[in-house]
């Protein structure tokens, strides 16, 4: 694969559609792959690390909206939903499973694309931060190091996941089972003293959490000032 070009997956089982937005895709400067239903998706997304997704919502077995639930619980991938279907409360059910977009059919191909760089554009931006301030914490995920109280503390490849994902959505619950899922770490004993651990790396009381918050019954929240 070319380094520079973006990769975008397009879920979609109308063949016509889907090899229509492939082409242009192509033409246009993207590497595009391509599946026909949700299953077929989650093969790919096992094989490749996708720049984006273009995912149809009525398909056959687990629907898009489905999909989407299912993959923003594992991973930041931006998501655009295509359907037939454009009224309001189905455009608001995308977004509120993650979707960053929405896109009625029959559209004209260039809207697509222009939805498609201004995510990516609006994307880029917010990587390039990868320093971020929880109090008196500073992190740095480049180089998985957090500055505590003149103290440097290295960030192991786990708990830079788990902090990048809650940083990218703060005061979001994430359940034991998401954090399992990002984290790679099955048993909740562990992933209580993953907590504890980076408690002790941006608290100054970790035993009376200020910004990484246990949610009784739900999970684990992260708050930034």
């Amino acid at each position: 694969m070319e380094k520079d070009k973006k990769h975008i997956l397009v879920v979609d089982d109308d063949d016509r559609i889907r090899e229509l937005i492939k082409q242009y895709l192509d033409d246009n400067d993207f590497m595009v792959s391509t599946a026909v239903d949700s299953e077929d998706a989650k093969k790919q997304l096992e094989r490749f690390i996708f720049d984006f997704i273009i995912l149809d919502v009525m398909m056959p077995g687990q629907n898009g909206f489905e999909l989407t639930k299912e993959i923003k619980r594992k991973m930041t991938v931006p998501i655009i939903l295509l359907t037939a279907k454009g009224e309001v409360e189905n455009r608001i059910q995308g977004l509120e499973l993650g979707a960053d977009d929405y896109l009625a059919k029959p559209f004209e191909p260039k809207e697509l694309l222009l939805r498609i760089k201004n995510i990516i554009s609006k994307t880029n931006k917010l990587n390039l931060k990868k320093k971020y301030k929880i109090g008196e914490a500073e992190i740095d995920l480049n180089k998985m190091n957090i500055n505590f109280k003149s103290k440097n503390f290295k960030l192991n490849t786990v708990e830079k996941k788990v902090l990048a994902e809650m940083l990218a959505k703060p005061g979001e619950t994430f359940s034991r089972i998401r954090m399992s899922e990002i984290s790679g770490i099955s048993q909740e004993r562990s992933i209580d003293v993953m907590i504890t651990r980076l408690r002790q790396k941006i608290e100054s009381n970790p035993k009376k959490p200020k910004y990484l918050q246990t949610i009784r019954g739900s999970g684990y929240v992260l708050w930034v000032e």
